[in-house]
């Protein structure tokens, strides 16, 4: 996951996402660097639109139980089946690696 996080703050600082630079993120986090896994993470995210994959990425909205909770009279929600929520992200995460 370290790769991954590596990849996308490159990425925001909009810094070339390559295998020297993600190593040296991980390096600096305290990580102990695998070679191997950041060779196979540039090589998925070659032909990755990081950019067009984030946007397309599914987004958790948390329910806000804030004044809502305290006042009686507020209509109840149904509750919210999160699974799908979670199936949708990791389709999302998936696609940065082909």
């Amino acid at each position: 996951m370290e790769y991954v996080y590596a990849a996308l703050l490159l990425h925001k600082l909009q810094k070339e996402v390559n295998e020297a630079n993600i190593s040296s993120v991980v390096k600096a986090s305290g990580a102990t660097v695998n070679d191997a896994q950041v060779k196979a993470l540039v090589a998925a995210l070659a032909d990755v639109n990081i950019e067009e994959a984030i946007k397309a990425a599914p987004v958790a909205v948390a329910a806000a139980a804030g004044p809502a909770a305290a006042a009686p009279e507020a209509k109840k929600e149904a509750p919210v089946d999160h699974s799908k929520t979670e199936e949708a992200a990791m389709e999302g995460l998936s696609s940065l690696f082909g």
